[in-house]
C-alpha cells in the first residue's frame, strides 16, 4: 500500500512539473505571437505612411496611390484586432480605415493630419490616437 501511494505521489509530482512546463511554453508562444502581431501593425502604419508620402510627392495615377493608402490601412486594421493589449486603440484605427473608405474626397485633403497621428502612434505617443480620432470627428459623415 506504501508502495502504490509513494508511486502515485512521485507520479502526481511529474505530471504536476509537465503541465507547468506547458504552461510556461504556452505563455511564452503567446507573447511571440503577439510580438509579431506588433510589428506587423508597426510596418503596416509605416507603410501608410510612406504611402501618404507618394500620394503627397506623386504624379499621374493618383487614385492608384490612394487606393495602396486604404489598402495599407486595412492591413493595419486588421492587425491591431489581433493585439490583445489594446482597447480604445482598435477603434481610433478602424474608425480612420472606415474615413479612409468611405469618404476619401475628405480625407485626401486631411491626409497630413493623418500622416501626423500615425507618425506620433509609431513614435509610442499617446498624442498619435487622440489626433487620430480628432480627425475622424472632423470628418463631415452626411456628405462626400
Amino acid at each position: 500500500m506504501k508502495r502504490r501511494m509513494i508511486s502515485a505521489i512521485i507520479l502526481f509530482i511529474i505530471t504536476f512539473i509537465a503541465l507547468l512546463v506547458f504552461i510556461a511554453l504556452y505563455m511564452d508562444e503567446v507573447r511571440r505571437v503577439q510580438e509579431t502581431y506588433r510589428n506587423q501593425y508597426r510596418t503596416s502604419l509605416g507603410d501608410v505612411i510612406e504611402d501618404i508620402g507618394s500620394y503627397r510627392n506623386g504624379e499621374g495615377d493618383m487614385e492608384l496611390r490612394y487606393r495602396r493608402i486604404l489598402s495599407d490601412m486595412s492591413g493595419a486594421t486588421s492587425f491591431v484586432f489581433l493585439i490583445d493589449d489594446l482597447g480604445d486603440e482598435k477603434k481610433v484605427i478602424n474608425e480612420v480605415n472606415t474615413c479612409i473608405m468611405k469618404y476619401p474626397e475628405q480625407m485626401r485633403s486631411k491626409l497630413d493630419e493623418l500622416e501626423t497621428a500615425l507618425q506620433d502612434i509609431l513614435d509610442g505617443l499617446d498624442k498619435g490616437y487622440d489626433e487620430a480620432k480628432a480627425l475622424v470627428d472632423s470628418i463631415d459623415k452626411q456628405g462626400y
